[in-house]
């Protein structure tokens, strides 16, 4: 029983570790690997809440570390990550410019956690960390795509958006595939990937954040069969 009370702190950390790990990568110019473990923080954050209500399991000490591990992950992380993919350049400017967006995060959760009236369940204010440090670690990932001028805007946008009082949809009201649908069009594409050899090309760290999120994603679908 004290070991499953424990997971959920346990995702918590690893979420935590990600973001250790994802600076490495990053400062070792393995920049899609680390944006790729920026984004199994995220599938990692999306879980320990979750389990910790299925497991009973919600504590103060639960919820610090989950603050504490969103700063690194979503915060340091991702600005580690802009730096050395493009903020490099400039040198200490860049350097100073980068640091701003783990300041603002900060800030944000802070106001956060110590406020009375929590966001309601259709939207939140600001932009979350979680979701601002996803959005750069994705700009990475496919910033070869993406104009150094547009990833630099949308730097600057979430950093004042993080701290803003403008209510953000949750989009948890919004109809989404059900669970079963999400695993075979996964499933789909992976073998197309096999299929056509092409699965080398992809940040190796991929293929254990897949696997770990379709787990989940079947937890939650039989747990749904379950309750229905």
């Amino acid at each position: 029983m004290r070991f499953s009370k424990s997971i959920p702190n346990m995702l918590t950390l690893g979420n935590l570790y990600c973001g250790f790990l994802s600076i490495g990568f990053a400062a070792n110019s393995h920049f899609k690997n680390a944006a790729i473990l920026i984004i199994i923080g995220m599938m990692l954050d999306s879980m320990d809440g979750r389990l910790a209500r299925i497991l009973k399991a919600d504590s103060s000490l639960g919820k610090e570390l989950d603050s504490l591990a969103d700063i690194v992950t979503f915060g340091v992380a991702p600005s580690f990550l802009i730096y050395y993919t493009y903020f490099y350049q400039f040198g200490l400017l860049g350097l100073a410019v980068a640091g701003l967006f783990p300041l603002f995060g900060a800030f944000r959760l802070a106001r956060f956690n110590i406020s009375t009236n929590k966001s309601s369940q259709h939207y939140f204010i600001g932009v979350p960390i979680t979701a601002a440090g996803g959005i750069l670690a994705l700009l990475t990932l496919f910033g070869n795509l993406i104009p150094n001028i547009v990833t630099t805007v949308i730097f600057t946008a979430l950093c004042f958006l993080m701290v803003s009082k403008i209510r953000i949809p949750s989009l948890k009201d919004v109809p989404l595939p059900k669970y079963g649908t999400i695993v075979t069009i996964f499933l789909g594409c992976l073998l197309f990937l096999i299929y056509k050899g092409t699965y080398g090309r992809f940040p190796y760290l991929i293929y254990i954040a897949a696997p770990t999120y379709i787990i989940y994603l079947f937890y939650q679908l039989v747990k749904r069969m379950k309750n229905s």
